[in-house]
């Protein structure tokens, strides 16, 4: 009778005893978010572009407002990680623990707002289903713009397809582990959807070419300055696209004449593909009075392909010959801009004085 007695006062012994442990096994949990600074929180939201879809305070606007709710870590943890929205789900390594404490921190630090701030980008006016899609639905032109520039550049620069846009849609941290997007959902960003934008961006914008200006000035023993402009097609070799119909110029210093203008290229790539009709022989233009009165020396073009450098100079003399120059680039295709009343694509570099 002692024993068995003793053997049932056992049973709720062994079961506190077995709660207790629970409790220590999970407290360590409960307490190992790590401890954040508003400071900290506020300077990841504004370099990370948070502020883009949540409002500058954090007060909602495309995305849900997060300012003054009293958000655990955990909830931000798993609103980062395995968003229920549209969002894009976040990596650690884009977003720590650390991380997360810290904008729990700055959100918290935050009175709540009273209604949210308005888009950052709004559909235009009788916008395309493309164009809707990527601003009202995937959230895209938040951060990208309304006509997606960079992106529309980036897979002109690889002559990229569907499946290439799809890849970088859906698994955008494989290729930017650190980057500022995360990865978009195939259940809440369809495929379809995807389409539509891919379709937009292709067929009623056009992809871009990645083209880049720069100009360089230099004084001379004789008193002459040549000022030098470097215009290169960064695309991907055997891949990117072509910018084709181009014309170049350089700003002539006022009170300075030109005494000698070259072109060079670094190599030759076939213009197939691309139109090259232009308005007079491809080269040396000489120099031309604009509407505002200066002068510019200009060049054109038929074609500059992927990994294709042209370089062009001017020498110039007189008083006013280290004042400085800027230069324009402009091509024609293959690419259709999406401001009204401006055909193809634009550059415009700083001005330059040796």
């Amino acid at each position: 009778m002692g024993t068995m007695k003793r053997m049932m006062l056992a049973i709720p012994i062994l079961g506190v005893m077995a709660l207790a442990f629970l409790l220590l096994a999970l407290a360590p949990a409960a307490s190992s978010a790590p401890i954040g600074t508003a400071a900290a929180g506020k300077a990841f939201w504004d370099a990370q572009w948070c502020s883009r879809c949540h409002g500058a305070n954090a007060e909602g606007a495309y995305g849900p407002d997060l300012a003054g709710r009293g958000l655990s870590f955990q909830h931000v943890a798993r609103a980062v990680h395995q968003p229920w929205g549209v969002m894009p789900a976040y990596t650690t390594q884009q977003v720590s623990d650390q991380t997360v404490a810290d904008l729990v921190a700055y959100f918290n630090s935050l009175p709540a707002a009273s209604e949210p701030g308005p888009w950052r980008t709004t559909v235009p006016a009788g916008a395309p289903l493309g164009q809707r899609l990527l601003i009202e639905t995937a959230g895209c032109g938040q951060c990208h713009g309304d006509v997606l520039g960079n992106p529309r550049r980036s897979a002109g620069g690889e002559g990229a397809d569907f499946a290439w846009f799809e890849e970088l849609v859906y698994h955008h941290t494989q290729e930017f582990p650190t980057g500022r997007m995360g990865n978009f959902s195939k259940a809440r960003l369809t495929e379809d959807t995807l389409l539509a934008i891919w379709n937009w961006m292709t067929q009623d914008v056009g992809l871009r070419v990645p083209v880049t200006a720069a100009v360089n000035a230099a004084a001379a023993a004789d008193g002459n300055v040549n000022y030098t402009l470097t215009v290169q097609n960064t695309g991907k070799a055997g891949k990117g696209l072509a910018a084709g119909n181009l014309y170049f110029s350089m700003v002539v210093p006022a009170g300075s004449t030109v005494v000698g203008a070259s072109t060079s290229r670094s190599t030759l790539v076939s213009a197939s593909g691309s139109s090259s009709t232009l308005p007079a022989a491809a080269g040396y233009q000489g120099v031309q009075a604009t509407a505002d009165g200066s002068n510019v020396a200009s060049w054109l073009a038929p074609v500059v392909g992927p990994q294709e450098k042209v370089t062009f100079t001017i020498t110039v003399r007189g008083n006013g010959a280290a004042g400085g120059s800027q230069a324009f680039v402009r091509w024609l295709s293959p690419t259709r801009s999406a401001s009204p009343g401006v055909d193809g694509e634009y550059i415009q570099t700083g001005l330059v004085r040796p």
